[in-house]
């Protein structure tokens, strides 16, 4: 008979797995609070982007880094080859296994029995690209040797719990924020149609987030011809459904354009049910200030889980600062027809309600500008997760305590290279010099 997990209490809280688009984005995920981190460095990995910022020597660094922080890496390797390229996927299993990751992303049965002989000591967790939904697919994949599934972003939670109860040994892993896909789970071609660029093999163009125009047929001579009136609507003859389609002059409209998924909202409820063993962040290709906001928000929703706290306040405020397409819980909670706040047709993506201004080196000396700084400015530090800074004066500026945040004022502003400047912008390259030490990896921001 299955163990009902549901009465059995975890002896180890939920894993927070983030992205890592290359070695600087790792250390600051980590820094900020992940428990393990997910990548690739070539093609087969669904994100060809990222796998392009991430050589296999700085990989190699980032899983060494890693371990000896006690975390795990975890490799992407969640392409659909085809056979022209089954050679190179032997190799390139082999030379990421050499690595000695803590486990291979895989969304192909063919590649997960190929990991499988090739690297047997190395655990398989499957992508959501399997679209993993009922017990009966999860099962399969468990016979077969698969020790954790990311479920499909489709799923709801009462059926995660139905594959749980039926399968208690098998790990299960799910998104709770990023980008998400018009389609079903990635399973698009609207970027191979229109680009040439096949969304699982990694280059997807992101189709879906494009500004479109309205075009009609002209009657009397066939050709096709831009829609001027404000407004139009289209209607299924079936049910009498109408919806009206809105076209921003200038811009166009966002017709396919998913919300961006936030779960901070529901994480304690997720929690609860006991089911879940890692909660899994989406944005390889994302900003290294992402990586450590996203981190740190959600380790602390799930530290608090644990310590009988909840800050939702906290969570929602410091996710808001990203730049997002606006925001929805997907369907791990309601089912997609319950609700219909899923797309966002204005915008293919809108500023967060903060500007980064500065990200500070790993040596916690200097730091790069992201957007301005003048001197007599005074900036917002955040810091990397459960660090702290001390409050003190240089004669370069301060850190001083606001309304309980920490600030950073610049009464000079010196260059690495020893020139000084009354203000200087993200088209400067060279490194500045803080007033005072910070954590590395911490970041200054202001609120728009």
């Amino acid at each position: 008979m299955a163990q009902d997990s549901t009465q059995t209490p975890k002896s180890q809280k939920v894993q927070l797995l983030s992205p890592a688009g290359n070695l600087t984005k790792l250390k600051i995920a980590l820094a900020y609070g992940a428990d393990a981190v997910y990548g690739g460095v070539s093609h087969f990995s669904l994100r060809t982007r990222a796998g392009k910022n991430f050589s296999f020597e700085d990989f190699a660094k980032g899983v060494e880094y890693a371990h000896a922080l006690g975390k795990k890496v975890f490799v992407t390797i969640n392409g659909f080859p085809f056979n022209s390229q089954l050679k190179l996927l032997e190799s390139h299993i082999e030379k990421m296994a050499s690595l000695k990751p803590d486990a291979f992303i895989v969304a192909a049965i063919g590649v997960v029995r190929l990991a499988q002989k090739i690297a047997p000591h190395i655990p398989i967790h499957l992508s959501t690209q399997a679209n993993v939904l009922n017990v009966l697919d999860a099962q399969s994949y468990y016979e077969m040797g698969v020790k954790r599934i990311v479920a499909a972003r489709e799923i709801s939670l009462k059926d995660i719990k139905e594959i749980k109860k039926q399968l208690p040994d098998l790990e299960i892993e799910i998104f709770i924020h990023g980008s998400m896909c018009f389609a079903f789970s990635g399973r698009c071609l609207i970027s191979a149609l229109q680009s040439g660029r096949v969304p699982n093999r990694g280059s997807c163009a992101n189709d879906c987030r494009f500004d479109y125009e309205y075009f009609v047929r002209n009657k009397t001579n066939d050709e096709l011809i831009p829609f001027n009136s404000k407004e139009l609507y289209v209607k299924n003859p079936d049910n009498g459904v109408m919806m009206r389609l809105e076209e921003t002059e200038g811009v166009g409209t966002h017709i396919f354009n998913s919300k961006d998924l936030n779960l901070s909202e529901h994480i304690h409820e997720i929690l609860e049910s006991n089911v879940i063993d890692a909660l899994k962040i989406e944005g390889r290709t994302k900003s290294h200030y992402y990586a450590g906001i996203t981190a740190r928000a959600y380790r602390a929703a799930i530290d608090d889980f644990y310590a009988g706290k909840n800050q939702s306040a906290f969570y929602a405020n410091e996710l808001n600062t990203l730049k997002n397409r606006g925001f929805t819980s997907g369907y791990i909670i309601h089912r997609p027809y319950e609700k219909n706040n899923t797309q966002n047709h204005l915008t293919a993506i809108s500023n967060g309600n903060y500007q980064v201004n500065a990200e500070v080196l790993e040596n916690g000396l200097f730091a790069v500008c992201k957007h301005t700084i003048a001197q007599g400015e005074a900036k917002e530090i955040v810091l990397p997760f459960e660090a702290d800074v001390a409050c003190g004066k240089s004669e370069l500026g301060e850190i001083y305590e606001e309304s309980g945040i920490k600030m950073m004022r610049f009464d000079k502003i010196c260059l690495e290279n020893g020139n000084e400047l009354s203000s200087i912008h993200s088209g400067n390259t060279n490194a500045f010099k803080l007033p005072l030490p910070l954590p590395p990896f911490s970041f200054l921001r202001q609120k728009m």
